[in-house]
């Protein structure tokens, strides 16, 4: 315990300027006697512990001290710690395992490096979801727990064609795709292995039942589903003509080398996407800013969905 609590004093002192004696003791829950003594420990083992006197009076240790890093450049501990605050952005990862984490990659840097990286941080790596609500926190704490613990969790499901079920699943572990949460796992309903977007998870159960973990590991898993994904639909060619608003979102979402700038100021974009009711969601998406020019039929389709759209909301209907 106390090795533990000297290594800790050890890293929080690398990573500020100065600390005074009563904040180690309330951090470290001890007495400030206690803390004297580790203080004093540590500089009898070889770290230049500085101590100052006054009102902004404190410990802190040497710049020119740091933690053997061994192998690893100024370049690679820099990239690596922008990945960690990448991770930490997901506020699910957001925890004291990664704060203590982020701390002793710090402590691997001096002073004067650390100011160097705070200069030249170029990158800023934010995986925080667009949905992040405290409800989808629960779901990922509650599914986090259930896979250290390997227990049992139930839930109902909404799929990706609108179907509802009931899943009972052995979880296998979380994966972080596109801004979304998806748990791995062995659904006991279905008998295979499965995927589940967090977002479409409603009353979470973890139960108190436990499974043995299968062979298949979460790389594997995740290289397993990513495939059928992609060979879900056929691509169709499309031509298409963006004006207005929507010239914002076909820059977004179509690589440049797909779009052509017309002297009207209108974009034609060429591209394949593939076929199914998403599609036409998407055409449908810019409204009036998007005109199908090929196929045909895919135009046809957009016609005729709008049309059904309307009829949703005629006046006779909309006064009921």
């Amino acid at each position: 315990m106390k090795l533990e609590r000297m290594m800790a004093i050890t890293i929080l002192l690398l990573n500020r300027k100065r600390v005074q004696a009563n904040e180690l003791a309330e951090r470290m829950e001890v007495s400030l006697r206690t803390i004297y003594r580790d203080l004093e420990s540590l500089s009898l083992a070889g770290i230049p512990i500085v101590s100052y006197t006054g009102a902004e009076g404190g410990f802190e240790i040497m710049d020119s001290f740091r933690l053997d890093r061994q192998l690893l450049s100024f370049a690679e501990l820099a990239s690596l710690f922008t990945a960690l605050k990448g991770l930490q952005s997901t506020r699910a990862l957001n925890d004291s395992g990664m704060e203590a984490l982020l701390g002793k990659v710090g402590a691997l840097l001096s002073q004067a490096e650390r100011d160097r990286l705070s200069e030249r941080q170029q990158v800023v790596v934010d995986f925080t979801p667009w949905r992040n609500s405290e409800a989808e926190r629960r779901k990922y704490e509650t599914l986090q727990t259930a896979t250290a613990e390997t227990k049992l969790v139930r839930f109902a499901y909404t799929d990706s064609q609108g179907g509802e079920s009931e899943r009972c699943v052995e979880p296998m572990g979380l994966a972080l795709k596109g801004y979304s949460w998806y748990l791995h796992g062995y659904c006991l309903t279905r008998e295979d292995y499965r995927i589940f977007k967090l977002s479409r998870i409603r009353d979470l159960q973890m139960l108190a039942e436990s499974y043995r973990r299968r062979g298949a590991d979460l790389a594997e898993l995740n290289r397993r589903m990513e495939a059928p994904v992609e060979r879900a639909a056929p691509c169709v060619d499309l031509v298409l003509r963006i004006s207005g608003e929507g010239k914002v979102a076909a820059i977004d979402w179509f690589d440049e080398s797909e779009i052509e700038k017309q002297p009207d100021g209108s974009l034609l974009v060429r591209t394949s996407l593939p076929e199914g009711k998403r599609l036409i969601g998407l055409l449908l998406h810019s409204g009036t800013d998007v005109l199908v020019l090929e196929p045909p039929r895919i135009a046809e389709e957009v016609r005729k969905t709008a049309l059904e759209i309307a009829q949703m909301y005629s006046a006779s209907q909309i006064n009921e």
